[in-house]
This record gives structure tokens, sequence and C-alpha cells, in this order.
């Protein structure tokens, strides 16, 4: 070994004393810092509500007839009012959240709602609601805040076009 041609480390005691001052306190900072690892935190109650849909096709910004709309993150507190629409022709085919579209189901669209979301629809004309499930994009005409399904629709009498007011009740 190296340190044995050196004067000074050649006896068996300079050996023991210098693994004793180097290599202990080394092994024990190793061991130490690996105590210092801050542990994963937990998500908070609002992140936790939806889940982890970063990486998917819905939950990012797309663009339709020349608008760009941004889908939210979180819908906390969201409650709004307009007009609702209903769709059922489109019977098959596919929603933005992979589903079949059911007509039959309580299911609805939305332009910026996060996927899935729940929210209760209630139509202001009579006061009948329905809670739905947000899995689709829409409706992209002037001034309509939500489709829904013809399922949906029928729940709180709507034919045609109504005035409803939309609230957030999770995911």
């Amino acid at each position: 070994m190296f340190l044995n041609s050196v004067p000074a480390f050649s006896s068996r005691f300079s050996l023991i004393a210098l693994r004793r001052l180097v290599f202990m306190p080394l092994t024990f900072f190793s061991l130490l810092s690996g105590c210092s690892v801050m542990p994963p935190q937990q998500p908070s109650d609002d992140q936790a509500l939806l889940p982890d849909t970063t990486k998917t096709a819905y939950s990012k910004s797309y663009r339709i007839k020349g608008k760009t709309y941004s889908p939210m993150k979180t819908a906390l507190g969201y409650k709004a009012q307009g007009l609702a629409s209903w769709y059922g022709a489109e019977s098959g085919n596919f929603t933005a959240s992979g589903e079949r579209f059911d007509p039959r189901g309580m299911t609805a669209a939305h332009k910026t709602l996060p996927i899935p979301s729940k929210v209760r629809v209630t139509n202001l004309r009579n006061g009948r609601s329905v809670d739905v499930l947000i899995n689709d994009r829409g409706p992209f005409k002037a001034n309509r805040l939500i489709d829904l399904s013809q399922g949906a629709a029928e729940q709180i009498g709507m034919r045609g076009l109504a005035e409803v007011t939309v609230e957030y009740l999770g995911s």
C-alpha cells in the first residue's frame, strides 16, 4: 500500500488511526446525509380532488374555429349562468375523454372545465337540476355555456335551449 511507504504512516497504529480519522467520519456523514432528504409532500385539498391529467390531450389548450381554449387546472368554486343546449345525434362517436358518447347518459360537454368533472346543471325556468359528468368539449356556438346529453336535458325538462346555472361538484 502507498501509505506504508511513507515513513509517518509505516506503523500499524498509524493506519488504524488514519482509518478512524478519515473513513469513519466519511461513513457517518454519508449515512447521515440520507436522513436529510425531504419526504414527498402530500397534495393540497384542491390538488387531491382532480386526477393528474396534465399529460392528457383533453387537458391541453386547443383551437376551434380560430379561437383558443385553455382547460382549467381546477374548478373549485366554479359557478356560471348561461345558455345550455343538448346533443344526441352523435351517438356512438367518441368523446374527448375517449368514451363512446351515449345520448341517454348523464354527461355534458364544456369548453374549459377539467375532464372529468361533475357539475350540477339547474334549469332556471323550472328549478329542476341534474348532476352530469363533463367528458367532452363544446359547445362551440356563440353564447352557449354547456351542451347536455339528450338524457340529461330530458331530466331537467329542457327542449331546445334553456337558461341554466352550472355548479362544480368535484371530479
